[in-house]
């Protein structure tokens, strides 16, 4: 009887456990410093990007360059190419100096040849926030593979790691608001006009990821909610009260402090 009123979990305690270690593995590798003291909760505003291009390249240069900015990579050697122009087996290494990431960073002096080359589906610049977030993954996935330490869990799940990291470097309401997958044996497009950004893990797991982001950073509710789709709002605001009573997970995490190495 008494089970009518028990809450649904929110997730499955396994995946809450290996998001807390995702983010105590990211503190560690990616600097605490950086991440209290610089990252901020990127909106899907005029706020962090602002502006307009006429062509369909111009304004996926621009939000390139906004994103690679916010994420704290702006020293980074890397360019945006149309996609008939991107090679894929291309593997050019990436060359620091100074810290990885923040504001510590230094612009190495490399040839065109050495930068990192990024590209994009053309179909995603009608939705903004998928291609914030593909760009995200994508620069999550090099910044990913710097770390020091084995991922939890290893590299099997690599992608839905990086996704994680995403939401670590600030932009998991972009991550959260875009996150789709194609039903099985079905079409991307059965979820509507729009484009969408085929996401490896659930809308769910990124709102509990974006949570864990807005307690470690004592942001109110209310600045992410404001910019969540509606849907998952009430599940954002179950997810921090989960955060919040798991408090030795918490406190764990709040008492990793370690410094952004430098290299070069």
């Amino acid at each position: 009887m008494f089970s009518l009123f028990r809450s649904e979990p929110l997730l499955d305690e396994a995946s809450i456990w290996w998001l807390f270690d995702v983010y105590a593995w990211a503190l560690k590798n990616f600097g605490s410093d950086v991440f209290y003291q610089e990252t901020v909760l990127v909106v899907p505003t005029n706020e962090h990007f602002p502006g307009r291009e006429q062509s369909v390249h111009g304004m996926a240069q621009l939000i390139f360059e906004q994103v690679r900015q916010h994420a704290g990579l702006s020293h980074w050697p890397a360019r945006l190419v149309e996609p008939e122009r991107f090679d894929p087996d291309a593997r050019p290494r990436l060359a620091l100096q100074g810290a990885i990431r923040g504001g510590k960073g230094i612009s190495p002096e490399v040839s065109e040849g050495e930068s990192l080359v990024f590209t994009y589906d053309p179909n995603l610049i009608g939705n903004p926030q998928a291609l914030i977030a593909t760009f995200v993954h994508n620069f999550a996935h090099f910044l990913g593979s710097m770390a020091d330490e084995e991922p939890p869990g290893g590299r099997e799940n690599w992608p839905h790691l990086t996704e994680v990291l995403g939401v670590f470097m600030g932009f998991g309401l972009m991550l959260a608001n875009s996150a789709f997958k194609a039903p099985a044996g079905g079409c991307g497009s059965c979820a509507g006009p729009a484009a969408e950004r085929t996401s490896f893990l659930s809308q769910y797991d990124m709102t509990y990821a974006l949570a864990l982001f807005a307690v470690l950073k004592g942001i109110p509710n209310k600045e992410v909610l404001r910019h969540l789709k509606k849907p998952l709002r009430p599940f954002f605001k179950r997810a921090v009260k989960d955060i919040k009573d798991r408090a030795d997970a918490l406190e764990m995490l709040q008492g990793i402090d370690r410094r952004l190495p430098e290299v070069g």
